[in-house]
């Protein structure tokens, strides 16, 4: 419903005001990270968030902070952002729990929940988020890579560019999703990642040939052949009318 997704979120109070009057039925979200100073552990009971939150909590991870019941049942934890990079991620070794952050966006209170039809609500006790332990930050990053992970030669370089204010962070995003992906979805997930990285090369956010260096390398990380790395970024590409 915007140019840029939740890169072209606001905090214009009009603007978003006409947003809801022209789509009244539509839901309101919030931009993660840096940039809203905000990370939101979300958990979902549908997937074993419920077990893997009441571990969390055991181990005093998770202190009591603003929250809210989503309307397909789980839980918005919401903490102050740490400052350091915090990607959106399923949390490791974390069932059913989701860490949202730079890169990423929740649905807030009042929406109403697309398949059950139930409404977001704020927990019972309104307060400011509280400060992540360093235990929880230390649980949201994702496990080191393998001391044999293929580099690129070159660093990516990335600029901002139309409505995209730090594309290195959405580049992070999009490739951690790739190096997250399960085994069997792994293809898939980079033929979607190129899609996305096609984007930022169309907005001018970075080059064609550090997107393809990226990409290329993110798909040797999770084992994919050179075949189907190809494969993958030049269908991307292609359905984002990009020559690859």
């Amino acid at each position: 419903m915007t140019c840029h997704g939740f890169y072209a979120a606001t905090t214009d109070a009009e603007r978003i005001a006409a947003i809801v009057a022209a789509v009244p039925r539509g839901q309101l979200a919030l931009r993660t990270g840096v940039l809203s100073g905000l990370v939101v552990v979300d958990v979902d009971p549908a997937h074993g968030g419920g077990a893997s939150l009441a571990e969390l909590v055991a181990l005093g991870l998770v202190p009591r902070t603003l929250w809210v019941r989503t309307g397909s049942g789980g839980v918005h934890l919401y903490y102050r952002h740490p400052g350091r990079e915090i990607g959106s991620r399923p949390m490791p070794n974390r069932a059913g729990i989701d860490v949202k952050a730079d890169g990423g966006y929740v649905v807030i209170p009042p929406s109403i929940h697309h398949r059950t039809h139930q409404p977001y609500r704020w927990g019972d006790v309104l307060a400011e988020p509280v400060e992540m332990p360093p235990a929880l930050i230390d649980a949201c990053l994702p496990p080191a890579p393998a001391e044999s992970v293929t580099r690129p030669a070159v660093p990516i370089q990335t600029t901002r560019a139309r409505g995209i204010s730090n594309p290195q962070s959405l580049l992070t995003s999009t490739l951690n999703a790739v190096r997250n992906a399960p085994e069997g979805k792994r293809r898939t997930t980079l033929y979607g990642a190129a899609r996305g990285v096609a984007r930022m090369v169309a907005a001018g956010a970075i080059s064609h040939a550090d997107a393809i260096a990226a990409l290329t390398d993110v798909g040797q990380q999770v084992d994919q052949t050179a075949r189907d790395i190809r494969a993958a970024i030049t269908g991307g590409f292609h359905d984002e009318g990009i020559a690859a």
